[in-house]
């Protein structure tokens, strides 16, 4: 399944000029593609002067447009749709995962996943079932689907941060503490926030947030 696709989007070297040392993957949400979250990896450069960014397109089209991709359809929102959609997107972006830790040369703790929207989703659902544990999961304005399944499907526990607004229009913000309900009880740890007045967006506190995490959650990874 995973080789009739070939995953890429916009990159960016380590802002040291160094080989990379830390690898973040940022996931679009749906109807955008790999350029709406890549405008991230500079602020996290910042903190993360050694890591390397890239951030895939999608490996479908977007089907409620002309443009856009999409990791599933929602235009069936019935959970048990979009669960087919994910476990159809999971191997894909997997085998990108482990094929980027290749090219880098860098051990999965190494890496994290940062995702947005439909991309927390794609994150929530396929970090956890990884084995060994990648470094970190960032998820804005996200969900973890099916919720009850990951206690019996779960194969590591990275550390999560999880940032919602409160005002979210597109995915409710109820979803936050059910998500952060399930990964604590399965023993993942889990940092949140639920931000008062924000939309389906990222605002300056949640981009600090996860710039924070991920210094801390990378920063000092062993070395392989």
């Amino acid at each position: 399944m995973t080789t009739a696709f070939d995953l890429d989007g916009p990159r960016l070297a380590p802002a040291s000029g160094q080989a990379p040392k830390q690898l973040v993957v940022l996931l679009h949400g749906v109807g955008a593609d790999g350029n709406d979250l890549i405008s991230l990896a500079p602020y996290v450069a910042q903190v993360l002067p050694d890591a390397a960014f890239v951030s895939p397109h999608a490996p479908f089209p977007y089907d409620m447009a002309p443009f856009g991709r999409q990791w599933f359809s929602l235009q069936d929102r019935a959970l048990e749709t979009m669960l087919g959609g994910v476990r159809l997107a999971a191997p894909i972006l997997d085998g990108f995962l482990d094929a980027e830790l290749e090219k880098a040369g860098l051990p999965p703790e190494r890496m994290a996943l940062v995702g947005f929207s439909q991309g927390t989703m794609m994150s929530l659902h396929v970090g956890p079932r990884r084995a060994p544990p990648l470094g970190a999961i960032v998820g804005f304005s996200g969900a973890l689907l099916a919720p009850e399944l990951l206690s019996g499907e779960i194969r590591s526990r990275p550390p999560v941060l999880l940032v919602h607004g409160a005002a979210d229009e597109l995915v409710p913000a109820q979803a936050l503490p059910a998500a952060v309900a399930a990964l604590e009880a399965s023993r993942v740890p889990v940092t949140h926030e639920l931000r008062p007045g924000l939309g389906h967006s990222i605002d300056e506190r949640g981009l600090q947030l996860a710039m924070a995490f991920l210094k801390e959650a990378l920063a000092e990874a062993p070395s392989q």
